[in-house]
C-alpha cells in the first residue's frame, strides 16, 4: 500500500474510532447522551486493551515484516491490543543514525493499517532505543547521559509522530522505551520529558506511555504531571515466568510451584496484590493510566503452574481494570508454537495451538 493512500484510509476511519476492549465500544463523533459522564482521556485512564507482544522488529539480526494473520487471529478471538517491541535499528542507517529505511518504515505502515483493519489498538515500542537496551549487545551511547543519545531519541519519535499524526490515538499509542532499570527517577524523568515534547510539537494527541523503573516494575510519580500513561509488567515472581531462562540465570532455580515457597515465605495471590497492584493503584490515583506491557512465562516453567499463576494474575488485574499484552503470541512464552514438552498441542493453520492457555486469556 502506497504511504499517501495509507494515510487517506487512516483519515478517513477516524470518524469511527474503535475505543473499547470486547466490553464494548463508542465512536468518535458520537455526541454523548445529556446522562453520561464525560470521557476521561486515554492517558488518564488508558482502556482495558489485551493482547500480544508481535516480535518481527525486535532484532535487527532477524527482523522482517508482520503478519497479517496475526491481527486477524488476534481479533477473531476477542483480543484487541498488540505492542510492537522493535529495535530502531532495523530501520536506521548504521552509518548516519539521522537516515531513516523507508522501506522497512512501510512494514511498520502495514502493522498500523492492520491493527484499524481488524480493530487492533497498535502500541509502537523502541526496544532498543539510542542509548539503551535491556538486551545484548549494550549501546554505545547512554541514553541518561548523552546529549547526542537524546537527540537521536527524540529524532525517532518526532519521525514517527509526523508520519502517524493522522491516525487517532486510540488506534495507536508511542511506548517510549522498554524497562529502564535502575535509572534515578529525577534523570529518566529528564529524557522523557525531553522526548515527550518532541512528539508533541509534532502530533500534540499522541497517546505516550512510559514504562516503569527497575525493568518496568515501579510507577514513576516524577512523571505524573506530564499527561501520559505509565506501563507495568507481570514477570513477578522470576523463578515461576523465567524458570530455565539462561538470560537471566534461571537454569539454577529449583523447579517452582504455585502459590511459591520461597526463603521461608510464601508468594501467592495475596503477595502480588500488595507487590505488584497496589503501589500502581497509588499512581492510578494521582490521575494516571496504567497498562502492563508485558507478562508471561517461559517455556520451561510446567504448565499446570503458569496456568494457576497467570490466572491470579489476570484476576487480579481485572480487578485492576487494567489490560495486558502477553510476551509474546508465537514463541516460548506465547499460545501459538511455544515449545512446551508438558502441552497436548491443538493443530491451527500449521501451527500448534496451546488452546488451554488461549482459553484462559480469553475468559480475562
Amino acid at each position: 500500500m502506497k504511504r499517501r493512500d495509507f494515510l487517506k484510509k487512516a483519515a478517513a476511519a477516524a470518524g469511527a474510532v474503535w475505543i473499547g476492549g470486547r466490553q464494548g465500544f463508542a465512536w468518535a463523533g458520537t455526541k454523548p447522551s445529556a446522562h453520561s459522564a464525560p470521557a476521561l482521556p486515554l492517558w488518564q485512564r488508558v482502556p482495558r486493551w489485551r493482547g500480544f507482544n508481535l516480535l518481527e522488529k525486535f532484532n535487527v539480526g532477524r527482523h522482517g515484516p508482520f503478519v497479517q494473520a496475526d491481527f486477524e487471529w488476534i481479533s477473531q478471538w476477542g483480543f484487541d491490543f498488540v505492542r510492537l517491541p522493535m529495535d530502531y535499528r532495523c530501520w536506521t542507517d548504521p552509518a548516519n543514525p539521522y537516515q531513516l529505511n523507508e522501506k522497512v518504515l512501510k512494514e511498520i505502515d502495514q502493522a498500523v493499517d492492520w491493527g484499524r483493519q481488524y480493530g487492533v489498538h497498535v502500541c509502537l515500542n523502541l526496544h532498543r532505543a539510542p542509548g539503551y537496551t535491556v538486551a545484548r549487545p549494550p549501546e554505545k551511547l547512554d541514553l541518561w547521559t548523552s546529549e547526542e543519545a537524546q537527540k537521536q531519541f527524540d529524532f525517532q519519535w518526532s519521525q514517527f509522530a509526523v508520519r502517524y499524526k493522522s491516525i487517532p490515538a486510540a488506534q495507536l499509542s508511542f511506548n517510549l522505551v522498554n524497562e529502564p532499570a535502575h535509572i534515578k527517577p529525577e534523570m529518566y524523568a529528564k529524557v522523557v520529558r525531553r522526548v515527550v515534547a518532541a512528539i508533541r510539537r509534532e502530533d500534540p494527541d499522541r497517546l505516550i506511555i512510559a514504562d516503569g523503573l527497575s525493568w518496568g516494575r515501579d510507577p514513576v510519580f516524577e512523571l505524573v504531571d506530564l499527561k501520559i500513561a505509565q506501563s507495568t509488567r507481570g514477570y513477578d515472581p522470576m523463578p515461576i515466568s523465567h524458570y530455565q531462562a539462561s538470560w537471566v540465570g534461571g537454569q539454577r532455580w529449583p523447579e517452582p510451584t504455585w502459590p511459591l515457597k520461597q526463603q521461608g515465605k510464601t508468594i501467592d495471590r495475596d503477595f502480588l496484590r500488595r507487590d505488584r497492584i497496589e503501589p500502581w493503584k497509588k499512581l492510578e490515583a494521582k490521575g494516571v493510566g496504567v497498562h502492563v506491557g508485558e507478562w508471561g512465562a517461559f517455556h520451561k516453567t510446567p504448565h499446570d503452574v503458569v496456568l494457576r499463576w497467570a490466572r491470579d494474575f489476570l484476576s487480579l488485574w481485572k480487578e485492576a481494570g487494567w489490560g495486558w499484552a502477553l510476551w509474546n503470541f508465537r514463541g516460548s512464552f506465547g499460545v501459538l508454537d511455544s515449545g512446551r514438552t508438558d502441552v497436548t498441542y491443538e493443530d491451527f493453520r500449521g501451527h500448534k495451538l496451546d488452546r488451554k492457555l488461549l482459553e484462559l486469556l480469553r475468559e480475562f
